[in-house]
């Protein structure tokens, strides 16, 4: 997992040898261009969600309306994705690229969450702000306090030989899933299941305001891009050593599921964008007089 700790020593892991970096830094092999390009278009998948919630700041700082253009069961099935994403990145010890765009996912999640009722409850004062102030707090509790869940862990048997991957090979054994790795696996089903049933609100927000504004295109755009980069991080990975190709995509077929899964629903949050984006009435496009 991404937080055990990994001697020096054990870099006799990779019998073919390893970029020291990526083996410094996430305790992962990167023994061809395989596993290269994996890392690589992991960290870019990263970028891009980190960047892909601060033009969603910006707008809601210059509109304002962000509790109106936002579904709050878009952003709720947004966090429990996220929440259950990370839980169960650490319990079914997926690969340190994933673990770590969760945790930052979870904590941009309450960013969001954060300026959306910060706005709703300015304009409507109500007495939930408190309850809903300390389940934020609880959440970000959960995510400080989940990366201790691997420290008792057993650290994986390290790799004897190196396996050039093969796509869609067929190979005898397969990794058996631990009841640590069962129990991630439940929960990251359920984060897929949130993840695109979190699109529909939004989608029928969008529809029954006939408008997009409020909502910057470049959090979703950002997003699209960042899933096909993660997916196609995950996917570009060698498989373990004994372990067959079907073995590997069904211990992470969630959290591929989650990420590109969701791709087909933001298409139509873009098509949104297109069929909207003329009908919002801008200032210099209002009359000067009243008719």
């Amino acid at each position: 997992m991404i937080w055990r700790k990994v001697g020096a020593s054990n870099f006799s892991s990779c019998p073919n040898g390893s970029v020291q970096w990526i083996w410094d830094v996430f305790g992962e092999c990167a023994q061809d261009g395989w596993d290269k390009a994996s890392v690589s278009l992991g960290l870019i998948s990263i970028l891009c969600f980190a960047a892909s919630t601060f033009p969603q700041y910006v707008k809601a700082c210059q509109t304002g309306n962000m509790d109106q253009a936002l579904s709050l069961w878009f952003l709720l099935g947004w966090i429990g994705g996220d929440s259950c994403n990370l839980i169960g990145s650490f319990l079914a010890d997926q690969l340190p690229l994933q673990t770590y765009t969760a945790v930052y996912y979870v904590l941009a999640d309450l960013m969001m969450l954060t300026l959306y009722f910060h706005y709703r409850f300015k304009k409507r004062p109500s007495v939930l702000s408190s309850p809903i102030n300390s389940v934020l707090v609880f959440i970000l509790g959960t995510v400080c306090i989940t990366p201790l869940l691997s420290s008792a862990a057993p650290v994986a048997a390290p790799r004897e030989v190196f396996q050039v991957r093969t796509l869609l090979s067929v190979q005898p054994g397969s990794k058996p899933f631990t009841k640590q790795e069962v129990i991630g696996f439940v929960i990251g089903s359920i984060s897929s299941v949130l993840y695109l049933l979190s699109r529909l609100p939004q989608i029928r927000t969008n529809f029954l305001r006939k408008s997009t504004q409020g909502i910057s295109y470049s959090l979703f755009a950002l997003v699209m891009l960042g899933n096909t980069l993660y997916g196609l991080s995950v996917l570009l990975k060698n498989p373990e050593v004994g372990q067959s190709e079907g073995s590997y995509l069904l211990h992470h077929l969630p959290w591929l599921v989650g990420s590109l899964g969701v791709l087909f629903l933001d298409t139509i949050i873009s098509i949104q964008f297109l069929v909207y984006r003329s009908t919002g009435t801008s200032p210099e496009h209002e009359p000067l007089l009243p008719s």
